[in-house]
């Protein structure tokens, strides 16, 4: 019966239904992801009797959220596709011959863009224990990561963008702050590309208290640089001693890093914390500070530093859902609403899914709303629709690719999402953007899309088999849980040390 509806509607629309054009797409998202996927991985995603779609499709009725002015919102808009790229957003487009996804009841809109995560320790989830002090996210990470393997970090990377895709992001900074060697970062690439998202893998340095190998960097410039579209490089850097900072002084090996980096063309990421203060007036007094700066973690400057960064168009990303838990207390609260009244450029992040315990963006959405709202010293009016765009835009700004992905825009990539509004947890959507802020879920995300490609239908993995990708990082984490365990039973460590920051 299902079979003849959907030749009936096809005969009298001649388009596809929604279950049809993903069912093609799922098979075109294999075709397009190339030699990145293992046989196994293409066996699952192509069921018996899939269908090849064209190369342009149509997503229509849906309400579309542009996050574009220029095109703004459309309740019954169309989104049209060709070869990956946005060919036209409007009402009632005209596009005959081409596949049609109906996207009634559904909100589309660009993906989330998370601006700093590090996926090499997502497969700790099950080791960290909040911020306790022996099995804490820092101690547990500082123990772990001399002992992780390149096939670890593939492992995790996979599991921890799976994780992400679910609740709708399809961008991520991987800030890997354990690039043990060039195999590991070649490691996290080809499993970024496995799964099929857009990504900039941040290459940094082989643990805590080391520094950049930058031959290493320029070897994984050399092979990745230009391999695919959907990956792009930078570097993150380890930042120069407490000691060194607090005395106001310099540190000519950090200057050259970052100098280094800026000549390779590589954007930055440094976190920002508590021994971080005086690390601003540092890279001002040696011209650092500019657009390709992303700074993490928006606690702890002052009003001065603060101007300073954005007049120079520092780079900012708040991840508030692990700020709130883990270092307000030391940090001091998030500064959203001091860089929003200076017009910064600002993003969003889930930071660590080990500490945190989730990929889940929405929840990051709402940290922000809650950080922001339990403070008494500012005006606590933060409307939804700003929350989406700094998920979305914003991050694709900092990242340096609002060209290209961030909004639905005629000439961008296809980077978009559709969540349900008929779900129990949703109805009635009113007003999409509160709805997606106040009630939003990953259970509620049923397409996922990167550069045309389906990675996620009916909120299901289209491409990898999602038990087998979970199944080896679990074993990886229930190893390295062991080889942790021991080392907590057998030595006697300084945990003081072990809590530092990696």
């Amino acid at each position: 019966m299902a079979n003849e509806q959907r030749a009936a509607a096809h005969a009298a629309g001649g388009g596809l239904d929604r279950r049809d054009f993903l069912r093609g797409a799922m098979a075109a998202a294999v075709a397009g992801t190339g030699a990145a996927l293992s046989s196994h991985a293409r066996a699952q995603a192509q069921p018996e009797g899939a269908r090849t779609p064209g190369r342009e499709f149509l997503i229509s009725g849906g309400h579309v959220l542009s996050m574009d002015r220029n095109v703004g919102d459309l309740p019954e808009g169309d989104v049209h596709v060709r070869d990956g790229t946005i060919v036209a957003v409007g009402r009632k487009l005209s596009a005959p011959g081409v596949q049609v996804i109906d996207a009634r009841g559904m909100i589309v809109m660009p993906g989330f863009v998370d601006a700093h995560s590090h996926l090499w320790n997502a497969f700790l989830r099950g080791s960290v224990r909040g911020d306790d002090p022996l099995r804490g996210y820092f101690p547990t990470t500082n123990r772990a990561a001399p002992l992780c393997t390149p096939d670890d970090a593939f492992h995790s990377v996979r599991f921890g963008l799976m994780q992400e895709l679910l609740s709708g992001v399809t961008c991520l900074n991987n800030f890997s702050h354990n690039t043990r060697s060039v195999a590991h970062a070649d490691a996290e690439i080809r499993a970024a590309l496995d799964v099929g998202a857009r990504t900039r893998f941040s290459y940094g340095t082989p643990g805590r208290g080391e520094r950049l190998d930058l031959a290493g960097v320029k070897a994984t410039l050399a092979k990745w640089g230009r391999a695919d579209p959907r990956l792009r490089l930078g570097v993150n850097l380890q930042l120069p001693t407490p000691a060194v900072l607090k005395a106001g002084g310099s540190d000519e090996t950090f200057v050259g890093e970052v100098r280094a980096s800026k000549e390779l063309g590589l954007p930055i990421s440094l976190h920002y914390g508590d021994t971080a203060h005086g690390l601003v007036g540092l890279m001002d007094r040696s011209n650092l500070l500019g657009p390709d700066i992303l700074m993490i973690h928006t606690q702890g400057f002052t009003a001065a530093e603060r101007e300073l960064m954005v007049k120079k168009q520092v780079q900012f990303s708040m991840s508030p859902a692990i700020e709130i838990p883990y270092s307000t207390v030391r940090n001091g609260y998030i500064q959203f609403a001091e860089l929003e009244a200076l017009g910064a450029s600002l993003s969003l992040s889930v930071d660590a899914s080990s500490a945190l315990a989730t990929g889940d963006f929405f929840t990051v959405m709402r940290a922000l709303l809650w950080a922001h709202k339990q403070r008494a010293d500012v005006d606590r009016k933060l409307e939804p629709r700003r929350i989406v765009e700094i998920a979305t835009l914003g991050g694709a700004k900092v990242l340096g690719m609002d060209d290209i992905i961030g909004s639905l825009s005629a000439g961008k990539q296809a980077d978009i999402i559709l969540v349900r509004k008929r779900d129990i947890n949703m109805a009635p959507v009113i007003d999409p953007y509160y709805s997606l802020v106040y009630s939003g879920m990953p259970a509620n995300v049923d397409t996922v899309m990167v550069g045309g490609r389906v990675l996620l239908q009916g909120g299901r993995h289209a491409t990898l088999d999602v038990q087998e990708v979970a199944d080896l990082a679990a074993r990886a984490g229930s190893k390295m849980h062991e080889r942790l365990e021991g080392i907590i039973s057998n030595s006697k460590e300084n945990l003081g040390d072990l809590n530092r920051k990696g």
